[in-house]
């Protein structure tokens, strides 16, 4: 009778029970370790048949619940890695500046650190010059043996420029002029005579099929696609290189192996103030578990960090939703450190501020040399709202145009909050602006002392209502104190012109 009842158990087909039942009892079974969606265990889960209580289904197929668990997780982690496939890449830097030496070629260090972190492996790092023979071949070499090419250098209007049209005749494509990008010139340009952007058409002459990764940046960059292998030509300006690749490049490579047939969403959050292992700790737990439809990626770009978010789903209501929801969250969590999105720069989110709110800008710097100003007049249409600045670097101009008091100088030293306060109530006064921005410190590598190190800085802001001074202790080269002193002097604009409390570094 018992044999009988064993073969009639092993001809039963075992079903399972509703997959919410399921999830239910592993969760309580589970002491709630392990999350997994509902809709996960429809796919994984086998068909049904006779329907058995949720205890019953997985402790009749597995030792106990955590056993079931392990197995699902399992299942889950194999699903992922088949449908995010990692890369190898290779990287190219161009420029007869590079294999000089007279340049150090940073660009490929940061490129291949940067690609390293996103899972991506870097098989070959190669610098040549601006010979058209040696691109050839190498960019030829490049496509033979790797998922992807990065190429950085040459995409300039000089005549030693040539990476696009030895790219053009290397890989067969016509060069042809995109009149979009060269209208983008023009108005970044806009006081620019004929001749001058005679010269500059070159920045808008691309192989056919290039695909602009960005094309309100100086230098757009640009996608190939040759072979089924994508190669990301980007500007060998360290900064300007930087941002395309976080920005733009990284966040396509996440999604390149996806199915076609499904959707993408993506977008990259812009960071000033919060460290990337920060970040990470606040919003891994976003990547749930056996969860393949979501990719978050965490990119520094001094002074910044970008956050991508990639959403991949067969249904388009369904990405819009998961979208939606993990976009509200990652603001909520980002909180006022988030400053912008995608091709948002800060100059560029203060420049909006100050017109949406009809305010005049006017800065006094001396550690930084006039960075803050170059910054602001970057963004085109600069002049509705910043009236100008001072380089007081020396005493007697922080007296002579700013008024600063040299017995306030006397006192308290060139950098202080005393001095910091009167340059920013000066500039303002002088300029009759709204908001007067200054910043005096010690930028290196030289001039500090115990009481005052280099990375010293205070930033002054003043207003029609009240002058306050930040100050901040930097760290870092001389060109790094710059620019943080630059882009944390633009975010306590930003934070006062949206309301938001200061905060000191």
């Amino acid at each position: 009778m018992r044999a009988q009842k064993k073969k009639q158990e092993k001809g039963t087909r075992l079903s399972r029970p509703p997959a919410a039942d399921i999830l239910r009892f592993s969760l309580s079974e589970g002491r709630k370790k392990t999350r997994l969606r509902l809709k996960q265990f429809l796919r994984l889960l086998p068909p049904t048949a006779v329907m058995l209580s949720a205890k019953e289904w997985v402790l009749k197929r597995y030792k106990n619940v955590y056993s079931f668990l392990r197995t699902l997780r399992k299942r889950q982690k194999a699903k992922k890695e088949k449908t995010f496939r990692n890369m190898n890449g290779e990287i190219i830097a161009i420029g007869n500046e590079l294999t000089s030496g007279r340049v150090l070629n940073t660009t490929s260090r940061f490129a291949a650190g940067l690609l390293f972190s996103a899972g991506h492996e870097i098989t070959a790092m190669v610098t040549i010059g601006d010979t058209p023979a040696e691109i050839t071949e190498t960019l030829k070499r490049a496509v033979k043996r790797s998922d992807f090419v990065i190429v950085t250098g040459g995409l300039g209007a000089t005549s030693d420029d040539l990476t696009n049209e030895v790219v053009g005749q290397a890989l067969g494509l016509p060069v042809v002029f995109y009149p979009e990008v060269f209208a983008k010139v023009k108005t970044r340009l806009s006081k620019a005579d004929d001749k001058t952007l005679d010269g500059l058409r070159k920045l808008a002459e691309m192989p056919v099929g290039a695909k602009v990764l960005n094309p309100d940046a100086r230098m757009a960059g640009y996608l190939l696609l040759h072979d089924n292998t994508p190669i990301f030509f980007l500007p060998g300006v360290p900064h300007e290189m930087q941002e395309l690749l976080a920005g733009k490049v990284i966040p396509r490579l996440d999604a390149w192996h996806t199915d076609k047939s499904k959707h993408v969403k993506q977008k990259v959050f812009r960071v000033f103030g919060l460290g990337e292992t920060v970040i990470n700790r606040h919003v891994a737990h976003l990547e749930k578990e056996g969860d393949s439809r979501v990719r978050i990626g965490y990119y520094p770009v001094f002074p910044e960090v970008h956050l991508s978010l990639t959403v991949i789903d067969e249904d388009e209501s369904e990405i819009d939703s998961t979208f939606g929801n993990l976009e509200k969250e990652i603001k909520h969590i980002l909180g006022d450190a988030l400053f912008g999105t995608d091709d948002e720069t800060m100059e560029s989110v203060v420049g909006e501020l100050l017109q949406n709110q009809k305010k005049i800008l006017a800065t006094a710097e001396s550690c930084s040399g006039g960075l803050i100003a170059h910054k602001i007049t970057s963004i085109p249409g600069s002049s509705d709202y910043f009236v100008g600045g001072v380089v007081a670097y020396s005493n007697e101009l922080k007296e002579k145009l700013l008024g600063v008091a040299p017995t306030l100088i006397e006192a308290h030293g060139a950098v202080s909050a005393e001095v910091a306060r009167a340059m920013a109530d000066g500039i303002r006064h002088k300029t009759a602006a709204d908001i007067g921005v200054s910043v005096t410190g010690i930028a290196g590598p030289t001039g500090g002392t115990p009481e005052k190190p280099v990375g010293t800085v205070f930033i002054g802001l003043a207003t029609p209502d009240n002058t306050v001074v930040i100050p901040c202790r930097f760290s870092g080269e001389r060109w790094q104190i710059q620019e943080l002193t630059a882009v944390k002097s633009l975010d306590l604009v930003r934070r006062l012109l949206l309301g938001l409390k200061f905060k000191n570094v």
